[in-house]
């Protein structure tokens, strides 16, 4: 089954992909998750619905592949050699219009996933899993380099800290998450955690 999904994706050219992904994206921007329709999405596209089923099987996985898309590269390609320079560097893959983009476009998901089971699986699967297997082998070098104890209980907690930092940023202050407050955010509370 696996190959046979993977044949048919491959029938679509990356470029395509990519031009699907983002409108995709665009829609979710504009009608939230809720609203948006695969009638839509192949309006937009000038695709077939049919098209759109066979290659990703239905909304939910279409969403949360089109997030894995947008997403800068891969935090595995991160290793300055030292804990806070590989924090500031995942940090810095995004710039402030993007954060503020990637913000709001989250902030709707994450309501849409709390009611949508197949939404929630598709995200924990092209999302959250790989995001967290990347984060823990970045968290295991510093352990490696001796930079934080193994046995530290923070490192069950990182990814919250850093994930409730960016949520909280428009919540609390009002405004979005930028550049300069992350930073400043990872040195103040989540490095502090690690090291102590």
């Amino acid at each position: 089954m696996t190959e046979v999904a993977t044949t048919r994706r491959s029938r679509i050219t990356p470029e395509r992909e990519a031009e699907l992904y983002g409108a995709v994206l665009d829609l979710l921007r504009e009608v939230g998750y809720d609203a948006l329709t695969m009638d839509a999405v192949a309006a937009r596209t000038r695709s077939s619905k049919a098209t759109l089923y066979r290659q990703w099987g239905g909304k939910a996985e279409l969403v949360a592949r089109a997030v894995r898309h947008d997403k800068p590269g891969s935090s595995a390609e991160i290793d300055t050699g030292s804990l806070k320079g590989d924090l500031h560097a995942l940090t810095l893959r995004s710039d402030d219009c993007q954060m503020e983009q990637n913000s709001a476009l989250m902030r709707g998901l994450a309501m849409a996933v709390h009611g949508n089971p197949d939404l929630l699986k598709a995200f924990k699967e092209h999302l959250i899993e790989p995001e967290l297997a990347e984060f823990r082998r970045m968290l295991q070098r510093a352990i490696d380099r001796g930079e934080i104890r193994a046995d530290n209980p923070a490192l069950d907690y990182v990814m919250h800290m850093i994930i409730g930092g960016f949520a909280a940023r428009s919540l609390i202050d009002e405004q979005p998450p930028t550049q300069a407050f992350l930073l400043s955010y990872i040195d103040a509370v989540v490095l502090p955690a690690l090291v102590a």
